[in-house]
């Protein structure tokens, strides 16, 4: 059984801090470690077949095969295909590899753009791999995914009919680089299937990890020659997409050779001179491996025989699928350009190359962070929020009406299967931070946005799984707000900010839990009501309890449930039992009792619109009250722990919330002496985790 979610969220946010999740240290995809299971295929001279991603129809999914196909797939590896399969054969290129019976053409773009980049190329497919050396049929893979690099693990079986793989093929029969990455990137996908349509930026972003923007050509400025040619010029990916036809059908061939509703790479740009002119040309390479543009600069075009000597070597007369075209009949065919590269001054067009990078994860989550876009601001300033600090600087004095910020907003959907995800229309607002609140260190309220100045925000709410925009700010103090359009959408997000001047990037709700003040401290008044329900010995056991407090606690209050359970009565139990007998003395149940009635008049002094319940927002008010103020982070996790299916929080809940924070921050401060950390053997740790 694995170890629980926040528990391997714990670790994933130290890993981070430590490095890990860098292409040189990347994080283990569903926590499988590649060289261990390697080394233990080898001593026990095992093929390895890999049981997250089994090779079973389920791998599959449905949709790409007919059911009757789906029957005939036989999973087989390399070497029962051909008799002496390589990984690479003299190199990895673009045309080595033709699209199979999927439609995944915005991967197989991408991929197409990934092996012009030889040093990203050789991040993402470990060249080094081998069916020779040290093989034991398992094979690895590194993207990154919403802020980290994974390494992913797969078995070498591959799905075939009739001795032939179904889905993308080399063009070179016994080279098995492309099967093997498609593969992985299904498994990361969740199926083949989910792999089935989808936008070329995906796995552009997937392969570098760095900046990305997308140009509607329709819409395009006289500057994008600039930004195609500054991209060709760096180690950047570029991609394109033909707009769609009036009809249903998809992937139909026009005329003009090109395929509507497909994606392209594009592969470089130049600029010839044609009888005198300067002629600006765009290559561009369809992932089928064959068919091409039939019209002005293809192939057999005859502008090519009025060009200069020198640019003769631009003409190739092949059917692989990579043509060159003008620059105006590319803007006039495809409908948007997508670039990814690891340089933000490239997208920006800035000379600078010292961009700085703030990457912070975040969640919406039902009735605490969801709080949906500024129309309602009482919701909205429930969203997360980060301050950013932007410092002065010295610029290059080329850059001085350049951008100098960057924002990049990223959901990442909480399902396994790409298909099953959700793209919620998301989108961002900036405001300057004046002055007189600039020491304010807690969220700010929906009356700061009422008279606040908006300096920024994307053009539109997108349902996309990125968007970007540039921004050009003085120094100072800004607040940044992501949002979702629509309240209580929930999803995790990724902010991250690229800035050309020294920034300072920081969550406003805070992190973790901060202690205000104390609950009350006892008296020795006696407790009139234990005689009452005292057993024999003086004590009160789970089920006595249970009654005392539900006879007692509600008086003429309603109240939304039965009352306190069984189950949270042991909690109480074994947060207020000092002498760990599993009973209550009558000081330990004064104890209890004396802030359970303390809880209860905040409760209800909080329940405004008097339900018998506290929303997250009446929570958070009642937690400061009662000396404990939460970051979002840790709030989204009492709602989902303690909360109801609408994240409301009944009394009883409340007063075992409460209590068990109370508790854990005394043991805490007890066990560490007062300092930043403790340290606890496994026998300790399980006895105080178990009884608590």
């Amino acid at each position: 059984m694995p170890a629980p979610g926040v528990c391997l969220n714990i670790l994933s946010e130290r890993n981070l801090k430590d490095g890990q999740g860098s292409p040189n240290n990347p994080e283990k995809f569903l926590d499988q470690d590649f060289h261990q299971l390697q080394q233990f295929c080898l001593k026990e001279r095992l093929r390895f077949v890999d049981n997250l991603f089994p090779p079973e129809m389920k791998s599959i999914g449905l949709g790409p095969l007919k059911r009757d196909d789906l029957w005939r797939v036989a999973w087989k590896r390399p070497h029962e295909l051909v008799p002496n399969p390589v990984y690479i054969v003299e190199g990895a290129s673009r045309f080595d590899f033709i699209q199979g019976r999927l439609g995944n053409c915005w991967f197989l773009a991408s991929v197409g753009a990934l092996t012009s980049q030889k040093r990203i190329m050789k991040q993402v497919i470990n060249d080094e791999q081998s069916f020779s050396v040290d093989y034991a049929g398992i094979f690895h893979f590194r993207f990154w995914r919403f802020g980290s690099w994974v390494d992913v693990v797969i078995d070498d079986k591959l799905p075939t009919i009739d001795g032939r793989l179904v889905f993308v093929q080399s063009k070179t029969q016994n080279e098995f680089w492309p099967a093997l990455l498609e593969k992985a990137y299904a498994k990361v996908c969740g199926s083949y299937a989910d792999m089935d349509a989808g936008n070329i930026s995906e796995a552009l972003m997937d392969f570098t990890g760095g900046p990305h923007m997308t140009i509607k050509l329709s819409e395009a400025s006289g500057k994008l020659w600039d930004a195609l040619r500054r991209a060709g010029q760096s180690e950047s990916l570029m991609g394109c997409g033909t707009p769609g036809g009036a009809g249903l059908l998809q992937n139909n061939v026009l005329p003009n050779g090109l395929v509507e509703m497909h994606a392209y790479t594009v592969t470089g740009v130049v600029e010839v001179v044609c009888k005198g002119h300067p002629v600006k040309l765009v290559r561009i390479f369809n992932p089928w491996g064959h068919g091409e543009w039939n019209g002005d600069w293809s192939d057999r075009s005859p502008l090519w025989e009025r060009v200069r000597p020198e640019d003769q070597k631009y003409k190739v007369v092949l059917d692989n699928g990579e043509f060159w075209m003008s620059m105006e009949d590319f803007c006039r065919n495809y409908s948007d350009l997508d670039l990814c590269c690891s340089d933000a001054s490239v997208l920006a067009g800035s000379h600078s190359s010292s961009w700085k990078t703030e990457v912070h994860r975040g969640q919406w989550v039902l009735g605490t962070t969801a709080g949906g876009c500024s129309n309602d601001l009482n919701s909205f300033s429930m969203n997360p929020q980060f301050r950013v600090t932007l410092k002065e600087t010295v610029e290059d004095p080329r850059d001085e009406s350049s951008p100098n910020l960057l924002v990049s907003l990223i959901q990442k959907s909480h399902k396994r299967n790409r298909h099953l995800a959700t793209n919620f229309h998301i989108g961002f607002n900036i405001y300057e931070v004046p002055a007189h609140l600039k020491d304010q260190g807690e969220k700010f309220p929906a009356s700061f946005f009422r008279n606040a100045h908006l300096v920024g925000k994307n053009e539109s709410y997108i349902n996309a799984r990125e968007i970007v925009e540039f921004f050009r700010f003085k120094a100072g103090e800004y607040l940044i707000v992501p949002s979702t359009f629509q309240p209580n959408e929930a999803a995790s997000f990724l902010l991250t900010v690229y800035s050309k001047t020294e920034a300072v990037i920081e969550d406003s709700s805070g992190y973790g839990m901060t202690r205000k003040k104390m609950i009350p401290r006892d008296n020795d008044e006696s407790f009139q009501l234990f005689p009452q329900y005292a057993d024999k010995y003086g004590e009160v056991d789970v089920e006595r309890l249970q009654k005392l407090l539900n006879d007692n606690l509600y008086a003429g209050r309603s109240r939304k449930t039965t009352g306190f359970s069984l189950d949270l009565c042991k909690s109480l139990v074994a947060l207020m039992d000092l002498s760990v007998t599993g009973r209550l003395s009558e000081f330990e149940c004064l104890r209890l009792w004396k802030r359970a009635v303390f809880l209860k008049d905040i409760f209800y002094g909080k329940d405004v619109s008097r339900t018998g319940s506290l929303s997250l927002n009446e929570l958070r008010s009642a937690l400061v009250i009662t000396g404990f103020v939460l970051s979002d982070s840790m709030l989204n996790l009492m709602a989902l722990r303690y909360g109801d299916s609408n994240g409301e929080i009944t009394l009883e809940n409340f007063i075992v919330l409460v209590l068990r924070m109370d508790c854990m921050a005394k043991t805490f401060k007890r066990i560490s002496a007062g300092g930043p950390n403790m340290t606890l053997g496994e026998n300790e740790w399980m006895h105080l985790t178990l009884y608590s």
